[in-house]
């Protein structure tokens, strides 16, 4: 059986409230789970130690029973000292689109041209004003 440990969510329309759960990876999001080992409540101030609550003692126990925790919950678990979470480094996340990459370049192109278009008359002007 495989386990994650993972967000059920909670709470009403456009007020989220999360459950961390222990739950087989095959049963559905909201649905049945094996044990609650937290929460998290994303409405509160980031500095706010009552945003995330941990049960560190049943979580090491999951953990050392094969339990993969998601990457959300990996990030709560890194920040309490439970577990260690890799730094992701993705360099190509912030470049624009394949399409706005070519606008990009055509309008380049097209300031490179203007330009060389306006420095090429005036060497001609000069020498026929002479």
């Amino acid at each position: 059986m495989s386990l994650k440990i993972r967000l059920a969510r909670a709470g009403s329309k456009k007020r989220p409230y999360y459950h961390i759960v222990i739950a087989d990876v095959r049963s559905p999001r909201d649905g049945r789970f094996i044990e609650t080992v937290g929460a998290w409540n994303p409405l509160l101030p980031r500095e706010g130690g009552e945003r995330v609550k941990l049960d560190a003692d049943r979580i090491k126990h999951w953990l050392g029973h094969g339990a993969l925790p998601t990457d959300r919950v990996a990030r709560f678990l890194d920040e309490a000292g439970l577990s260690k979470r890799e730094a992701r480094l993705n360099p190509n996340k912030a470049l624009p689109g394949k399409k706005a990459q070519e606008r990009i370049d055509a309008i380049k192109k097209a300031q490179e041209e203007a330009a060389a278009a306006a420095a090429a008359p005036a060497p001609a002007e000069e020498a026929a004003a002479s």
